[in-house]
């Protein structure tokens, strides 16, 4: 039985692609429509490499920092030198578009008794941006970031501040990402999981694998219904 389901947050609840296409969107900014793509995907390329690596070296730098970091890499190898473009883009990051069925699924979950979260490696004051401009503050538990261990996923010791904060066993809890590392960390950790595939990628060459695979979130529900019957 699975009472509690936790969800990773970019790229699982909140779309990170969707700064840089809101900035391709607006007017004063449309010639970087043809770069949008790019720095997008090199932008959380590297924001998710930094993690890793700052974990290896032991050299912690909060999530907004690294956030900046990726953003500044994309730009240059995109040879883009423009600060008010770049300042407009990390305003945009604190203001994610939520997945369209995200809120949906939350206020479906609770309706159902099934206690819900984020946890993240994001900063507690980016996840808390993120959740009040999405409006989804009334449908989530609890917010937990890394802020307070100061290590990044997929660290086991991110994975346990779930059991330390619901006081709860490992099969208690479903976790959800968007993310084949995470998953993979989650698995290990003794989680079972749901990896939200959206782009149909290939799993990842890891020994631990999903429990199940969806493309989006709208059928997390009647799963969750299903494996607590």
């Amino acid at each position: 039985m699975a009472n509690i389901c936790i969800f990773d947050a970019y790229g699982t609840l909140f779309d990170v692609m969707s700064a840089a296409r809101m900035l391709a969107n607006e007017k004063a900014y449309d010639k970087f429509s043809k770069y949008s793509e790019k720095v997008s995907n090199t932008w959380r390329i590297k924001q998710l490499e930094y993690t890793w690596l700052r974990n290896i070296m032991d050299d912690y730098l909060d999530f907004w920092q690294i956030t900046k970091d990726g953003l500044d890499f994309a730009l240059e190898e995109s040879q883009i030198q423009n600060t008010q473009l770049r300042n407009r883009l990390l305003d945009l990051y604190w203001n994610l578009s939520a997945y369209s069925e995200a809120r949906d699924v939350l206020i479906a979950l609770k309706s159902n008794n099934i206690r819900t979260g984020i946890l993240s490696n994001g900063s507690r004051d980016m996840l808390d941006s993120a959740v009040k401009s999405a409006n989804l503050n009334d449908n989530l538990d609890v917010v937990l970031s890394i802020d307070k261990i100061k290590i990044y996923k997929p660290d086991p010791k991110v994975y346990q501040m779930v059991l330390d904060h619901f006081n709860c066993t490992k099969g208690d809890v479903l976790f959800i990402s968007s993310n084949g590392w995470d998953i993979s960390g989650a698995s290990k950790f003794g989680f079972k999981t749901l990896w939200v595939n959206r782009n149909f990628n290939p799993q990842d060459r890891l020994n631990f694998k999903p429990w199940k695979i969806v493309n989006n979130l709208s059928a997390i529900p009647s799963i969750v219904k299903e494996l607590n019957e």
